[in-house]
């Protein structure tokens, strides 16, 4: 049986549940979609992984922690690249191996306590490479706001025209986020997607042809992950950054319920449940997941504590996962208005890494942790590979294993430069 929070009552009309249910998706609705949309994947699979992931982390965890889980941003850099250079099954072969990363880190919790990820994984390391995500990608959030694919090799809509739709759109994304009173404040991504889609109209840049030819009720388009070691290793280092934000949702959520669920369900517990829905999402073609932030806020508000309610926001993502006009819609979304949304995500993105620094206070006087930095940093932006033979690495995984390793070696009562 559920248990709830001292002094907050059970939701006992299942109607009831069933609308705040569809409350806590509308909420999620702007961020899960974002992710397929940007990196090419079928939102109605979105849809569907993040229905089935969170049904499987309430099961892991035993229906105690009332948190909806999809689209994780961190990924959306390296599923890009990982695209680009291994194709969509592998990088899905990739993704579905970085579970595995939160099951270890699961079982050393398990084992040696919290404290563990602590040791291993400190600001120092995490801060820089979320700051490297949510950078590595900002040339191609300006191409796209300016008209441009991605990498700025052609142009798809008049310079004039691609200003005025993806500067509006984060315009409208920065005002509902800064402005906006109650649930609406909750979706300033909607929201600005709604306001450069309605110029687009206006401006004749949307097709519909698509939304005609798809039927209302269709399977989403699954596709299966290929394992290659290189796509494999290349991609794990990845899920260290999401996995300690995981940590901070958790701590997040328990502090809006007055719950300690580092100790009950046990952050082993959480931490498994989000590796395995992960993995699950990955096997069907699916992004991979993570705990919502956005959720947590509307959480926050309605004081909607009962956890079943997430299970009511799962089937809903089902249901809609199979509605095949849904998925054409969202993908007539001209990429410019995703352009200007994408200025606003990926600076937030590096801004988390900036704060997780300033929060822990970092000194960045002190020589060890200024030279974890400014490599990662470097490294992460300038593009830096490193070749082992036939292997390469680069990116995110790259800057993660030299983050870590610069951590293990280096002194740590250095004199300050």
């Amino acid at each position: 049986m559920t248990s709830l929070p001292p002094g907050h009552h059970r939701i006992d009309s299942l109607p009831k549940r069933a609308l705040i249910g569809a409350q806590m998706l509308f909420v999620a609705f702007g961020a899960l979609v974002l992710m397929p949309l940007l990196t090419g994947l079928d939102p109605n699979v979105a849809f569907f992984t993040a229905g089935l992931g969170t049904l499987l982390f309430q099961l892991i965890t035993g229906r105690l922690v009332p948190v909806f889980l999809a689209s994780s941003f961190a990924f959306i850099a390296p599923v890009i690249m990982g695209t680009q250079q291994f194709g969509l099954p592998a990088t899905l072969g990739g993704l579905a191996a970085c579970g595995l990363v939160y099951v270890a880190l699961a079982s050393l919790v398990k084992l040696r306590g919290v404290a563990v990820i602590e040791r291993l994984l400190p600001p120092v390391v995490v801060g820089p490479i979320i700051i490297v995500i949510g950078l590595s990608l900002a040339g191609i959030g300006v191409n796209m706001a300016m008209g441009k694919t991605g990498d700025g090799a052609k142009v798809l809509v008049p310079a004039g025209q691609a200003l005025l739709v993806s500067m509006s759109a984060l315009v409208t994304t920065l005002a509902v986020a800064t402005l906006a009173k109650g649930i609406f404040k909750l979706i300033p991504i909607i929201a600005g997607i709604v306001v450069g889609y309605g110029l687009s109209l206006m401006l004749g840049i949307v097709s519909f042809d698509a939304i005609k030819a798809a039927p209302w009720l269709a399977m989403p388009h699954f596709t299966a992950p290929e394992f290659r070691w290189d796509a494999i290793l290349w991609m794990l280092p990845v899920a260290l950054a999401p996995a300690i934000e995981h940590v901070g949702d958790v701590l997040a959520i328990g502090s809006v319920t007055g719950r300690d669920y580092l100790q009950k369900p046990g952050l082993h517990r959480t931490l498994l449940g989000d590796g395995l829905a992960t993995t699950l999402a990955a096997c069907f073609g699916g992004p991979p997941n993570t705990t919502y932030s956005e959720v947590t806020g509307a959480v926050t508000l309605t004081r909607s504590f009962d956890p079943r309610i997430m299970t009511w926001s799962a089937i809903f993502a089902i249901v809609l996962a199979f509605v095949g006009k849904l998925g054409a819609a969202l993908q007539s979304i001209p990429s410019v208005v995703m352009g200007g949304i994408m200025v606003l995500l990926f600076g937030s993105i590096a801004s988390v890494g900036i704060n997780t620094l300033v929060r822990s206070r970092v000194d960045l006087s002190q020589s060890r942790n200024l030279v974890i930095c400014s490599v990662v940093l470097v490294f992460g932006i300038g593009g830096m590979v490193i070749s082992l033979g036939s292997f390469t690495l680069q990116g995110i995984s790259l800057c993660a294993l030299v983050a870590i390793l610069l951590n293990l070696v280096l002194p740590r009562d250095q004199v300050r430069s």
